[in-house]
């Protein structure tokens, strides 16, 4: 991946190569007219490009986005758990998002 303007193409380190030789499960639960959903969308397009993501998006309106949220305390849109647990809701870091992947334990 390269930086605009930066003239250099960083890709992941050996950690991060390492640690996610099994696709991390991500769910993204999202809202209609959710602009901070469709930059949450964009945001796990990019590090998919680079780290195997299995993203499932849930609708927050219905009964299983609704429990979602709720046993994972999402309090607005959009949600982010990795591999069943919260990770974040609202804009979505894609900086914080690689470094919890590159971290995240395997097995």
């Amino acid at each position: 991946m390269s930086r605009p303007g930066s003239g250099r193409v960083t890709r992941p380190g050996p950690e991060a190569r390492s640690a996610l030789t099994v696709p991390a499960a991500v769910t993204l639960l999202t809202q209609s007219d959710c602009v901070l959903c469709d930059h949450a969308k964009q945001v796990l397009a990019r590090v998919n490009k680079d780290l195997p993501l299995e993203v499932t998006e849930v609708d927050l309106a219905t009964p299983t986005g609704q429990r979602l949220a709720s046993e994972s305390h999402v309090i607005f849109a959009p949600g982010v758990l990795i591999d069943g647990r919260p990770f974040s809701f609202g804009r979505l870091s894609e900086r914080r998002l690689r470094r919890a992947l590159a971290q995240r334990p395997q097995g």
